[in-house]
């Protein structure tokens, strides 16, 4: 989920609330947002609290299934790897 018309997502204005940024230093923080949409979403978040947070706790889990993918798909010991001998030929 997207807040407002921008790329940042509720996961990301969330999060920045519950570390205690107020609305004002979230839009700082993020430019694009509005003010009056930032402090929608925190407005929803009291009164949605468990939506929120399962939606969330999917986000979480599908990042980890994603991760681990990429992982066993790009070993990241070789890749390291790759990269330490590429920059010892440039040198």
């Amino acid at each position: 989920m997207r807040v407002g018309k921008t790329r940042v997502t509720l996961d990301t204005v969330i999060k920045t609330f519950q570390n205690g940024a107020t609305a004002e230093e979230i839009v700082y923080r993020y430019p694009s947002l509005k003010l009056a949409d930032v402090y929608t979403t925190i407005s929803f978040y009291p009164n949605h609290q468990q939506e929120v947070e399962t939606y969330l706790q999917q986000r979480q889990d599908q990042a980890q299934t994603i991760r681990k993918m990429n992982e066993a798909r790009f070993d990241p010991q070789a890749l390291r790897n790759r990269l330490i001998l590429a920059s010892l030929s440039l040198s």
